[in-house]
This record gives structure tokens, C-alpha cells and sequence, in this order.
């Protein structure tokens, strides 16, 4: 029974090969991950890799001496100076694509379960069979520290829950637990795309590549409504496959290295608003600007809209959405109504601005261009005594408010012997 067992498995998953794609930077995990990776797939024979090697000579840890040789590897050899930000390098990689059954985008720095290869196959043979054509695995995924690792493991599977519009436009997403992972049988909806770990058919590889000239901030959003509008399912796994180390602490990224990164940074909002028609932003159909990096034809910006329950054009957020619920989104009668505008800011400012001993409280307030108080909360002595006991050059005030976009903030702190002193403002 056990060799009848063994067969079956074999000619279930005959031929079925993996393309796992790979953007390394100067990373001392990826030698890690890759033999990690090999290590804990069922069927390490069937995977096809394809890296974005981008290194430097100084760094003598970092070497694919013992794959160079192995032909389940294709090794795109890049200087570090000559990369041009984490988009273009997996997109290179998508170049390498040659059929396989299966695509697995990656970061350089994950560790994986026991058998990862068929859990992720039968999942989303899974969803196939319930009748989605083209499913896509993705989250952001619970973490590992490689400091301490294997100890330390985040050890419940994560989703990722809408935050809030940044400055720019860009959605921003935080991970959180999946409700009620541990009598879940099947992988659970998603508004979202995470690039670190995205798994589905090959020919997403082809269908749907990253745009080479976007840098960082914007990719995933534009992918998950890209992958949506092509026809892709986007589904959360409801159990731990993998894990990701997020804070790299103490090591190099591309953006330390590059000193065009900024504007590069700012040409990828510019796209991302265009493209998705954040704030009113729209391009013409037939613009040739995105060409392949487009908008797919099988749904609709607006479709992904109700899916989410996030409309772009103003900023606009559902109910459900915010409160962590599920996607799809469930109908209402009056749709458009249903949206509200949400605002969450980070303010940054110098510590080196607080230059008194003796605040008794500091006002927080957002306005509108023309003026206008949109927001307001006061610090009390305590909590501003506490943010600047911190270290670092910064200290971080927190706004999330109901409405538009303000057009600028003002942290304005009152003394007990100086009364109010100087406003700080800037702009947003």
C-alpha cells in the first residue's frame, strides 16, 4: 500500500516543475534560502530557478559557485552598481521563464516547511477544482529572524489588511493573523499582492510582469489589480508555508547604494496613479505608456473595486474593509455611498526641534489648502516626555483620521514658561 501510495503521488505531480524567481541584493540570506528551499521540497529535481544575482566583489560571502554548474539554475550575473532597483530585477528574471507548470516569486531571504512544493500544488489545484481558472497564492508571510532561527519562528499563518492610502497614493498593507486559521481547510480571498511570496500557474510570468521601470513603492498594488484584471483569483494560504525575514537589519539595500533611487521612486507613484486612476488620474486606453504593463482585459479596475471595497479615484474605503473583513466584499444597496474617506499619516519630525524642558501639551492639527482645521489632537506632557526620551533623529507622531487628504500639518508644542513656541509645518 505504501509503494501504491508513493506511485500515485509521482504521477500526480509527473513533470509538474516550479520556476522560482529570485531578486537577490547583496543578501548574505540567499545561499540560506536556496539550500533551505531545496532541502524541504518534496520534488527538488522538478524546480527551475531563475536569480537576479546582483553582488559585489567585496562581499567574499556572497558566491553561486556550487550552482553554477547545476542545470536547474539560470544565474542572471549583475554587478551591484549596474542595478536599477528591485522591479527591473524581476522582471529580468521573468525573461528566464521557459514553460514551467508553475511559477513561485520569492525574496532572498525566506525558510520553508517540510514538503512546501506539494502543499502549495495541491492548493491550488484545490481552488481549481471549486472553479477558479487562475489562482494566485500570496501574503505577506509570517516571519523568521535569521539571527536566531530556527527559534523564533512566527508559528500562525499572516494576511494583509488594508492600512491606509500613503501621501502618494500608494495603498499601504499591514500583515495580521488569519481569524480562525487553525479549523480552516482551504486558502481564504485576498484583496492583495505581495511580491515576497506569489504563487500560481507559469504563465503568470508572462501574462503579468513586473514593470522594469517601476522602483519600489507601488509595485504591489498595481499587481494584485493587474493580476485581477487578467483574470486571477487572489487567494491568502489559510496555513504556514514559508517564512520571511522583513528587517534585513544591518545590511545593505539597493536604495543605500543608489543614489538615483528618489527619482525613480517618484516616477513609479507618477505610473501608479495614472495607471490605477488614484485621485482622478487616467490615461487613455490606447496610450502606448505601459504597453504589456498594463490593465488586463477580463475585468476591470471597478470589478477589483467591489471585490476590495477600496475606491481609488477618491481615496474611499468600505466599512468591511476596515474592519478586517474578508474580500469579496458584500453587496449593499447604495453602493456609492458606502465608501468614507480614511487618512493615516506619519509625521516625522526632528527631535532637535523640541528644544524646550517644560511642554505641557503639543496640538496636532491637519488643514485643508485654504486654511482650514480638518483635524486635531493634543499630546500630553507624558507622551510627548515619552517620544523624546526615544532615540534617533526622528520622532513619529501617528494621525488616522476620517476624510480627504489634508494639504498640510502642524505640530505646534506649548511650554509652561514660553506659552505657545514656534509652529513646525509642512506641506503633505
Amino acid at each position: 500500500m505504501v509503494i501504491y501510495n508513493i506511485i500515485i503521488k509521482l504521477l500526480y505531480f509527473m513533470e509538474e516543475t516550479i520556476f522560482i524567481q529570485i531578486a537577490s541584493y547583496r543578501d548574505p540570506e540567499l545561499l540560506n534560502t536556496l539550500k533551505d528551499c531545496l532541502l524541504n521540497a518534496e520534488f527538488p529535481d522538478r524546480l527551475r530557478f531563475g536569480i537576479c544575482w546582483q553582488h559585489s566583489d567585496e562581499d567574499v560571502w556572497d558566491t553561486l559557485d556550487q550552482y553554477k554548474d547545476d542545470s536547474r539554475f539560470r544565474i542572471l550575473d549583475v554587478n551591484y552598481k549596474d542595478s536599477t532597483g528591485a522591479c527591473w530585477a524581476r522582471n529580468s528574471i521573468q525573461q528566464l521563464y521557459q514553460g514551467e507548470t508553475y511559477t513561485f516569486q520569492l525574496d532572498s531571504h525566506h525558510r520553508f516547511i517540510r514538503n512546501w512544493d506539494t502543499e502549495l500544488i495541491n492548493m491550488l489545484k484545490g481552488l481549481q477544482a471549486k472553479g477558479h481558472a487562475k489562482p494566485l497564492l500570496t501574503s505577506y508571510i509570517s516571519s523568521y529572524n535569521p539571527e536566531t532561527d530556527p527559534r523564533g519562528r512566527t508559528q500562525v499563518p499572516w494576511l494583509m489588511n488594508f492600512d491606509r492610502f500613503t501621501p502618494e497614493g500608494v495603498i499601504f498593507f499591514l500583515p495580521a493573523t488569519i481569524p480562525g486559521w487553525e479549523t480552516m481547510t482551504e486558502p481564504i480571498p485576498s484583496r492583495f499582492y505581495s511580491a515576497h511570496f506569489a504563487f500560481t500557474l507559469g504563465q503568470f510570468a508572462v501574462e503579468v510582469q513586473h514593470d522594469p521601470e517601476f522602483y519600489f513603492h507601488g509595485e504591489e498594488i498595481t499587481i494584485a489589480i493587474r493580476a485581477f484584471t487578467h483574470g486571477y483569483d487572489l487567494f491568502h494560504p489559510h496555513k504556514i508555508i514559508a517564512w520571511h525575514e522583513y528587517t534585513r537589519k544591518g545590511r545593505v539595500k539597493q536604495w543605500d547604494d543608489d543614489s538615483e533611487w528618489g527619482k525613480r521612486n517618484t516616477r513609479t507613484h507618477e505610473k501608479t496613479r495614472k495607471l490605477l486612476g488614484i485621485d482622478g488620474d487616467s490615461f487613455d486606453s490606447d496610450d502606448d505608456t505601459y504597453g504589456k504593463y498594463g490593465l488586463g482585459r477580463l475585468r476591470t479596475i471597478a470589478d477589483w473595486e467591489r471585490h476590495a471595497g477600496i475606491r481609488l479615484k477618491d481615496r474611499s474605503v468600505q466599512e468591511w474593509t476596515t474592519r478586517n473583513k474578508l474580500a469579496p466584499n458584500p453587496k449593499v444597496e447604495d453602493y456609492d455611498a458606502s465608501f468614507y474617506h480614511t487618512f493615516k499619516h506619519v509625521i516625522d519630525v526632528y527631535r532637535s526641534e523640541f528644544t524646550e524642558t517644560d511642554y505641557t501639551f503639543c496640538a496636532v492639527i491637519m488643514e485643508a489648502e485654504d486654511g482650514t482645521g480638518v483635524y486635531r489632537q493634543d499630546l500630553e506632557a507624558h507622551e510627548i516626555t515619552a517620544k523624546l526620551a526615544g532615540e534617533g533623529e526622528w520622532i513619529h507622531i501617528n494621525v488616522n483620521m476620517q476624510g480627504k487628504k489634508p494639504y498640510k500639518w502642524i505640530v505646534w508644542p506649548h511650554s509652561a514658561t514660553k506659552g505657545w513656541c514656534k509652529k513646525i509645518e509642512r506641506v503633505i
